[in-house]
């Protein structure tokens, strides 16, 4: 229902409906709840016209607190992401907010900073506001917390990373991996660095496995030097550079498992006076729009991260309710730009 309720008069009731009618609570409520189309099995058309009437004109909209204390349920999503601020994480949430609204519910997001109490404080307080359900973005590779949650029969999903068997709705990064070394092999790059990110999140870990499985299929082995596991973010894309191109020989490519990474690491290159793509090819991955720039045309691989949170939450709405899911991955796409192709 639309429409307000008078200034200074209290919030209509169903109960208030009820008494101007004169039905049953019972009957208004399921009036209201089935809609003017399914009403009917409920009242006689006169009456559910009245009732609708009714509503109209007082303004009436549901209590989400009364309704969550008649169904077990409060219509609220907890997000758990590293860093908000992180565009690849917002994007994700967006896709949550949006597939939560269209289904009815509340979803709110916290921060954990990839900090183990920090996190499992912010969900038990989560957990006292009695979410439903809860959707993790920052999971780790080994994580016990998740697990002891599963125990507790906690309905949650994973997205953006994966851990051990839990429901998970993620980008298949390992086959992005795999993307960017075709299109590195097939440009005669075969000495390549690979800027992993954090070792304990499977986004890294996969992109990384994806390029280095492929690499080894083709008869070369990238060795362990070549790849510094430090941190998605620029600064720590700056920082592996430097350690990669601390010694000659220097790679003829770098891929870089966030496109941030990628910016840290141009820096480097061209502070040392190398040329992109000439002497060394530079990968991105997740395809944020910086990447596209004309002044960056960053070659990268798109990941669908909007609905990669719109499916999350869907597939956790289906396991609130008792169905069975299943873990997705859905599909990346290779950008091929300026970086790479010259």
């Amino acid at each position: 229902m639309t429409g307000k309720a008078p200034a200074g008069r209290r919030p209509a009731t169903q109960r208030t409906i009820a008494d101007r009618v004169g039905v049953s609570v019972t009957t208004v409520s399921r009036v209201l709840a089935a809609g003017e189309e399914d009403a009917a099995r409920w009242a006689s058309p006169e009456t559910v016209a009245a009732i609708l009437a009714v509503a109209r004109e007082t303004g009436y909209r549901p209590n989400p607190h009364a309704a969550s204390l008649r169904t077990s349920r409060s219509n609220l999503v907890g997000v758990l992401v590293p860093r908000l601020q992180d565009f690849v994480l917002a994007t994700i949430y967006e896709g949550i907010d949006e597939a939560a609204t269209e289904h009815g519910v509340s979803a709110f997001v916290t921060n954990s900073l990839d900090d183990d109490e920090l996190r499992s404080a912010r969900t038990e307080s989560m957990l006292d506001r009695r979410v439903d359900g809860l959707i993790f973005g920052d999971a780790h590779l080994e994580d016990p917390y998740l697990d002891a949650l599963a125990e507790r029969d906690v309905p949650f999903v994973l997205t953006s990373r994966r851990s051990g068997d839990h429901i998970a709705v993620t980008c298949d990064d390992a086959l992005g991996g795999r993307l960017v070394a075709e299109h590195l092999l097939a440009t005669g790059r075969r000495d390549v660095a690979v800027l992993a990110g954090l070792p304990f999140a499977s986004t890294g870990r996969e992109r990384t496995r994806g390029l280095v499985d492929a690499y080894r299929e083709a008869g070369v082995d990238i060795p362990e030097h070549r790849i510094v596991s430090i941190g998605f973010d620029a600064p720590a894309g700056r920082e592996g550079a430097e350690r990669i191109f601390a010694e000659k020989p220097y790679p003829d490519a770098v891929f870089a498992t966030n496109d941030f990474a990628a910016i840290g690491a141009l820096g480097v290159i061209e502070r040392m006076g190398l040329r992109v793509p000439e002497d060394v090819a530079l990968v991105g991955y997740n395809d944020t729009p910086l990447a596209a720039s004309d002044a960056l045309s960053l070659t990268t691989v798109r990941s669908p991260m909007h609905e990669m949170g719109r499916r999350a939450l869907e597939t956790l709405l289906r396991a609130i309710d008792g169905e069975q899911v299943e873990s997705q991955r859905l599909r990346p796409e290779l950008i091929v730009r300026r970086s790479t192709a010259g």
